[in-house]
């Protein structure tokens, strides 16, 4: 029988810090003499009562580590459960919504997701704002923890490709999940404090910097105004698109370059193939953008590099719609949107590890069409993909897109029309939260989706974060069986 003593115990750990965590906007408001820091304290208070009793009650007699069983459990719990203590500011506070659109809210959050059903942002308290981009950056770091250190140990969507002596791991860089986990908080950290600085010396506001600057590096897109990032000077635009890009690489590399390593950046395939996408879609986006608007080129080539490096990343800030662009433009972000950032940062979708092996794949199959007799094995940088790394990958890529297709289906059959339908999906379980089709047109939020497509697409962010598998692989009887 499983034990759950274990999961219940460290869940209660994770709960107190994030009642802790409640304090600090709560204390803002209060510096600033307004009644809503009352309330998030409220909200405070009760994360940390029900996490010190969860953990007291399930305090194990002796440190134990945890099985895989107990792992999965864990994982899946901190994010489908977390999000419903997380909303708790959004409910006793203002701005005072029902428990679906503050659980979507914060599932948004620390998904990374971007999505909002908030609107007149300017209006509502600093704690709001504050606890959004907190939501999203430790969301953001708990991402790159989960995608490094426990996803390949469950062997999920090919991550344990990232285990094998070929690949240039944490096994070469770091020896304990301790101390990755360490390094990857200070980078995370680091990052997160130069773009505020670069924002603010952009012109922005120290709050807008530190608020934005949180919401970048955990490709969140929580953005502190209605207009995004339309406000803001051409330089913090470009600005914007450095560090989106940045963020959408493997944060291990940046602890390689603090240790002096500089080498590894520039080979790793991942980056290199993420740069060189992003490139190409926003050559091609610009070159027909220019062609077909009349507008400068600086204009358009900023707002095309923007909108593409948040869409790539997963981000969701914008400077514009994309909708005016065109249809050629709108498949080409549909596709952006499903290539992804690479795997081991914050981003999400299928991520560029998983595209190139599958069209490793392909290319492979064609070949071995063309020679039936001829021995041709699937390779990433070089390095030949046995069929345990191959299997759950395709599995995953299989199960991410009949899944988007099916979220958008029945999203539609809620009332949405297909085309915000299918770009809800798109944006949900992908975790992109760039909002695009009719019914986010006109307050350029999700506010107009009812209270079940909100629920679907908060389950979407939560199945596209976890890979699916993790998730799916709990009501599975065999998973409860001894």
């Amino acid at each position: 029988m499983t034990d759950f003593g274990p999961v219940f115990y460290i869940f209660g750990h994770i709960l107190l810090a994030l009642g802790a965590a409640m304090l600090l906007p709560a204390g803002y408001d209060m510096l600033l003499s307004d009644a809503n820091g009352l309330q998030v304290l409220k909200a405070a208070i009760e994360t940390l009562l029900f996490g010190a009793l969860l953990s007291l009650a399930a305090r194990p007699d002796e440190p134990r580590p945890l099985t895989l069983r107990q792992a999965y459990m864990l994982t899946a719990a901190i994010w489908l459960f977390l999000p419903a203590f997380g909303a708790l500011p959004f409910i006793h506070g203002k701005p005072d919504v029902s428990f679906a659109d503050a659980y979507f809210e914060a599932v948004s959050g620390v998904t990374t997701t971007g999505y909002t059903v908030f609107q007149h942002l300017d209006e509502l308290p600093r704690s709001v704002i504050i606890w959004r981009a907190m939501l999203q950056w430790a969301g953001g770091l708990g991402i790159a923890f989960v995608a490094m250190i426990f996803l390949p140990v469950m062997r999920i969507g090919g991550m344990r490709f990232f285990q094998t002596e070929g690949f240039d791991t944490f096994g070469k860089v770091l020896p304990r999940a301790t101390d990755i986990a360490v390094a990857l908080l200070q980078v995370y950290t680091i990052v997160t404090i130069a773009c505020a600085v670069s924002y603010i010396a952009c012109g922005m506001a120290p709050f807008d910097a530190i608020c934005n600057a949180m919401a970048t590096l955990s490709t969140g897109g929580f953005a502190t105004t209605d207009s995004s990032f339309a406000q803001y000077s051409p330089a913090a635009q470009y600005a914007g698109v450095l560090f989106m890009l940045l963020a959408g690489m493997p944060f291990i590399r940046f602890v390689q370059v603090m240790q002096g390593q500089i080498t590894p950046i520039w080979r790793d395939s991942q980056i290199r193939a993420f740069l060189r996408w992003f490139l190409y879609y926003t050559a091609v986006a610009t070159i027909w953008r220019y062609t077909h608007e009349e507008l400068p080129f600086e204009q358009v080539l900023r707002e095309t590099a923007f909108n593409f490096s948040s869409i790539l990343t997963g981000t969701g800030f914008g400077v514009s719609g994309v909708e005016p662009w065109g249809g050629f433009v709108m498949v080409l972000v549909f596709l952006v949107g499903m290539s992804g950032g690479c795997t081991g940062s914050s981003s999400g979708s299928l991520s560029v590890f998983r595209v190139q092996v599958v069209l490793s794949a392909i290319y492979t199959a064609i070949r071995q069409l063309h020679s039936p007799n001829r021995v041709v094995v699937p390779r990433y940088d070089g390095k030949p993909l046995d069929e345990a790394t191959m299997g759950p990958l395709i599995l995953h890529v299989t199960g991410y897109i009949l899944t988007q297709g099916i979220v958008a289906v029945l999203i539609s059959m809620t009332g949405v029309d297909f085309s915000s339908a299918l770009f809800a999906s798109w944006g949900a379980i992908g975790n992109i939260g760039f909002g695009v089709g009719p019914t986010v047109a006109p307050t350029g939020t999700m506010i107009d989706y009812n209270d079940l497509s909100t629920w679907l697409m908060s389950l979407s962010m939560l199945l596209g974060r976890l890979g699916l598998l993790a998730i799916l692989v709990l009501v599975l009887p065999r998973f409860w069986r001894d």
